[in-house]
């Protein structure tokens, strides 16, 4: 015990000081969400319905836009490590330009998609309330990005805190404008899941605007100043970024699309299967939120080990990090599996709803440990660069095995939403071990 205290005491407190300001600030995010899908939930069922389909088509594009903009972290950690404070600023200046313009792209295939809504055998009730919905969000994807970029910035130069202020705030702000516009008070009209759209996107701006003034005017950032106002337009970093975010980015964006994807599965089942769909996606996104909120950390840490080429340290931190995460899960997963029976009365008052969800609680519990395992060793990965080979484990995991075996369980066996649940399980355990097994030989190259 005494040896292993020597070996990790430390990782873990370093983790742990690090990644507690990211988990709060992802614990804002998941507060969100479940007050999101309340609001809305408790409105009207056809809503909450409309609101599922949605938002699992944007979160494929959000977190394929947090993967991307990734890629600045094991860059800036690694600059920070060694002092070179200008050049991490003018890190920050490429990776501005190059997530706007993934944000544009983004945006023109989302445009596409919307004229295509109707083709996804969706029920056709939910329709007009999609539409109006998805363009509020469309227009919020650049302000996701450029958040992404400040945040990302910020963390890897072990400067977690201020994100964390800056979610919390905007996500307080996201709640009361759920309040005053789903609700219809202080005299503006009832807006229903349009009036929560405009609140999500009025509190992107704000956050991007106010991160924007503190890193523009704060002392503390006065030195990182040099490199993002001034000096000549970093070329090379442009493309080093890229050459890490597009990896990571669909890395991420494929590990979402097992279940963002799965959404249109859930769709051909109905109205009741999208509403039970988006209750326990909210609740899943509590224990994996958190997670990552530990895992960006072990990326940080990663960095600033792999930048002065300390290798024993980098496999100490991943280790470090899946006994935290390890940890998290199993206190996280024994409060929600406490709560499955009335976890859907909180969200709705449709009987029908609430009496799917126990079912799914089944597989989200299987899975828990493999999603902690994929979840360290690609922050693990990210942080000593090696992304590229993540793009192809995760078409493996997740659109190899998840997704058609999503479709094996629910329509040829009939299982229903359980058995597009049942297959999660299978595309993160997969994820977990394959990403474990290249960062060992990895970091026992010494490449």
């Amino acid at each position: 015990m005494n040896r292993w205290i020597q070996t990790y005491g430390a990782h873990y407190r370093a983790l742990f000081s690090l990644g507690f300001p990211i988990v709060v600030g992802q614990l804002g995010v998941i507060i969100l969400g479940f007050a999101d899908t309340l609001m809305i939930g408790h409105h009207s069922t056809p809503e909450l319905g409309a609101a599922s389909f949605v938002n699992n088509m944007f979160n494929l594009c959000i977190i394929f836009s947090t993967g991307f903009s990734y890629g600045l972290t094991p860059v800036v950690g690694s600059l920070y490590g060694r002092g070179q404070l200008a050049e991490a600023g003018s890190a920050l200046r490429a990776s501005l330009v190059a997530n706007t313009l993934v944000a544009l792209l983004e945006m023109v295939v989302m445009a596409a998609l919307y004229f295509n809504i109707e083709r996804l055998g969706q029920p056709e009730e939910l329709v007009p309330l999609i539409k109006p919905y998805y363009l509020v969000l469309l227009v919020s994807l650049l302000f996701v990005m450029l958040f992404n970029a400040f945040k990302q910035f910020t963390d890897g130069i072990t400067d977690t805190r201020t994100a964390m202020w800056i979610l919390l705030g905007g996500n307080a702000l996201n709640i009361a404008g759920n309040y005053v516009l789903i609700n219809g008070k202080l005299g503006l009209p009832e807006l229903g899941l349009l009036g929560a759209g405009l609140s999500t996107l009025l509190s992107r701006v704000m956050m991007v605007v106010v991160f924007a003034a503190i890193v523009l005017r704060a002392r503390r950032f006065r030195r990182y100043r040099v490199g993002l106002l001034r000096g000549p337009w970093p070329v090379t970093m442009f493309k080093r970024l890229n050459g890490l975010g597009w990896p990571v980015g669909l890395q991420m964006g494929m590990e979402t699309a097992s279940f963002s994807l799965s959404v249109i599965m859930v769709g051909w089942l109905g109205t009741v299967a999208l509403a039970s769909h988006q209750i326990m996606l909210t609740i899943s996104q509590f224990t994996f939120m958190m997670y990552y909120g530990m895992g960006a950390a072990v990326a940080v840490r990663v960095s600033n080990f792999h930048g002065v080429g300390d290798r024993t340290n980098v496999r100490r931190v991943a280790n470090a990090g899946f006994h935290l995460i390890l940890a998290m899960a199993v206190v996280l997963t024994g409060i929600v599996f406490v709560c499955r029976y009335s976890v859907g009365g909180w969200f709705t008052e449709n009987a029908e709803v609430s009496r799917w969800i126990p079912a799914l609680f089944v597989p989200f519990l299987i899975y828990q440990f493999g999603d902690g395992l994929q979840i360290t060793f690609a922050n693990a990965l990210r942080g000593v660069s090696d992304v590229r080979p993540m793009m192809f484990i995760a078409f493996v995991a997740y659109f190899v095995i998840s997704l058609p075996a999503g479709y094996l369980f629910a329509f040829v066996l009939d299982w229903d939403l359980v058995g597009i649940w049942m297959a999660f399980p299978f595309g993160l355990t997969t994820a977990g071990i394959l990403f474990w097994a290249r960062f060992r030989r990895r970091t026992s190259l010494g490449r």
